[in-house]
Formats: structure tokens, C-alpha cells, sequence
């Protein structure tokens, strides 16, 4: 079944589902287009923030958009209410699969046809979760990475999704000053994430060998690269139990992946070093503040990833 591509995308609502770190980074880059930009979220709090944070960023968003111009952005904490009229729909609620299938259920349910269901998750492909799905031609997956500071998003079939949504997206993706990627086959990590994880996983393995010290990898790397951090420095940002996880769900679906870089992981956990937000990680030059470690930002940080 084709879907049909709504042709009124500029005067329709955009929805966000989840106003999380990310979820209110896209309703960020979906307000520089002019239009309306709606944000649920079922807690007031993160709505609040939300809104604050898209306010107080969008200023110094919009001038490097081309025609850019500020979305009206409303809050909600009524489903039905926040995808009224939309012709897009992000979900960007917690990695949890049970959660996600039951959000697309209830997207699908009471979304008319032509409404474009994306997630942005990172560890599912979106195949995964559209078992209560009626209309899964028009799902996908819209993984983003750390907007502002990176606009890169890709974009991936369910296995199912209409292949002109993909087409459709991919240009209009450009519009809100985005760059596009198309994922050509089912992958779970997607593009970079795949990269990132072997360097992260790499970077590990020669400390744990006892090849190198984290500072010294980090060091060669940003030489090479010209980064402002290395990944040492980027996995204590995103917090070392996280990338315990991501590391074991790679595990869990690929065989052969070393065992030797989560040893190393788990011995700085078992100690309570999980970076940043404890004070300590591989670095310990983090200060602590009203409990959570405020460390090194960088530049172009890419500890979003996977």
C-alpha cells in the first residue's frame, strides 16, 4: 500500500512525543520552519524544560538555517490533542521495546493514514516494534543525533516503510537546515553509530591490554582527528554504565565481540566510577555539583552515540 504524502506539510502540525534531551532538540530544529511544533510529554517538568530550552536555543539556531523563522510551540499532556492535524509524529520516549510498541499502536490507531510515523530510537530498528501497527508503510526510523551542535539525521525502512516517505523526507529533511542520510539496508546502529562503537570498543580493548592509558589514546586521537575529545573523555560524558549497555546489547546480537573491553568497564562500575555524573570516570577531574558531575564540555561532542 502507498502512502500518500501529505502535500499541506507546511501549514500542518509537527508532534514530538517525549520531551527528553532529544525529543526537545528535534522540536528545537522542527521550530526554525515557521508553522506549529507540538511536544507531549506526560510529566510537567520536562514539558517546562522543554519549552525553556527551545526558547532560549532557537535565537541562536535560526540565523544558520536558511529561511528560518520560529515555529509556534505548544505543549501538551493529552495525546490525541498533540497529534491533532499533524502530518508528522516523532517519537522519542525511552528505549524500551514494550513502550515503543505500545506508543506505535496507539500512533497508528488514531492517526489517519497520511500521517508519518518516525522514531528516533537508536537501539531498535523500527521493524522491531510495529507488531500493534496496522499501517506500517508509513514507519520509519529518523535517528538523530545531538541537535544543534549536530544535524545530521538517518533515516531507515522498517522493512515495510513506503519507499517515498523515505524519498520525501530526505529532501524535506533540508528545509529545517538537517543533512539527511539514507540507511540502505536494515542495520542495527545505523551508520556512524556502527563506526563510533568500533572506536570506542577499540579504544578499550588497548587500554585493557595494557597497550595504552585512556589519556594517551584520547590524545593520538584528537592528533589525528583534530577532536576536541577522545573517546575516553566522550564515554564518561555519556556515563560508563550506559556504554556497558550499548556494548552488551552489540554482544548480544553480533558474535565475536571482545569480551576484554566490558571487563574493563565493569571494573571502573564496580568501583562507582561511571564518569561524569559520579565525579569520576577514566578522568577524575570532574566537579560535583548538586550530585552530578559537571566535566569537560567539547566542542562537536559526540557522546550522544551509541
Amino acid at each position: 500500500m502507498s502512502v500518500f504524502i501529505p502535500k499541506d506539510v507546511k501549514t500542518r502540525p509537527i508532534t514530538i512525543i517525549g520531551g527528553g534531551t532529544l525529543g526537545r532538540r528535534i522540536a528545537l530544529m522542527m521550530s526554525t520552519q515557521g508553522g506549529e511544533v507540538r511536544l507531549f510529554d506526560s510529566n510537567r517538568r520536562s514539558r517546562e524544560e522543554a519549552i525553556k530550552f527551545v526558547a532560549d536555543t532557537l535565537p541562536t539556531v535560526l540565523p544558520s538555517v536558511p529561511n528560518g523563522s520560529p515555529a509556534k510551540l505548544i505543549a501538551s499532556d493529552a495525546l490525541s490533542e498533540a497529534v491533532r492535524d499533524a502530518w508528522l509524529v516523532f517519537e522519542v520516549i525511552p528505549e524500551r521495546l514494550e513502550l515503543k510498541k505500545d506508543i506505535f499502536g496507539q500512533l497508528d490507531s488514531i492517526c489517519p493514514s497520511n500521517v508519518i510515523l518516525a522514531s528516533n530510537s537508536s537501539s531498535y530498528p523500527s521493524s522491531q516494534f510495529i507488531d500493534k501497527v496496522v499501517h506500517p508503510e508509513r514507519v520509519l526510523s529518523t535517528h538523530f543525533y545531538m541537535p544543534p551542535d549536530v544535524r545530521v539525521v538517518e533515516l531507515m525502512s522498517s522493512g515495510k516503510t513506503d519507499p517515498a516517505i523515505i524519498d520525501f523526507l530526505m529532501d524535506d529533511f533540508k528545509r529545517f537546515g538537517l543533512s539527511p542520510f539514507r540507511v540502505l539496508r536494515e542495520s542495527v546502529g545505523f551508520i556512524f553509530n556502527r563506526i563510533w562503537a568500533a572506536i570506542k570498543r577499540e579504544s578499550l580493548w588497548v587500554v585493557a591490554e595494557g597497550v595504552s592509558t585512556p589519556e594517551d589514546v584520547d590524545r593520538i586521537y584528537q592528533l589525528f582527528t583534530g577532536s576536541d575529545a577522545g573517546p575516553f573523555r566522550e564515554m564518561d560524558m555519556v556515563g560508563l554504565d550506559v556504554v556497558l549497555d550499548i556494548e552488551n546489547h552489540y554482544a548480544g546480537i553480533r558474535p565475536g565481540i571482545p569480551e576484554a573491553p566490558r571487563t574493563l568497564l565493569k571494573s571502573y562500575l564496580e568501583k562507582g566510577w561511571a564518569g561524569r555524573k559520579t565525579g569520576r570516570g577514566f578522568y577524575d577531574d570532574y566537579k560535583k555539583e548538586d550530585g552530578s558531575g559537571q566535566g569537560h564540555g567539547a566542542k562537536g561532542t559526540i557522546s550522544s552515540h551509541v
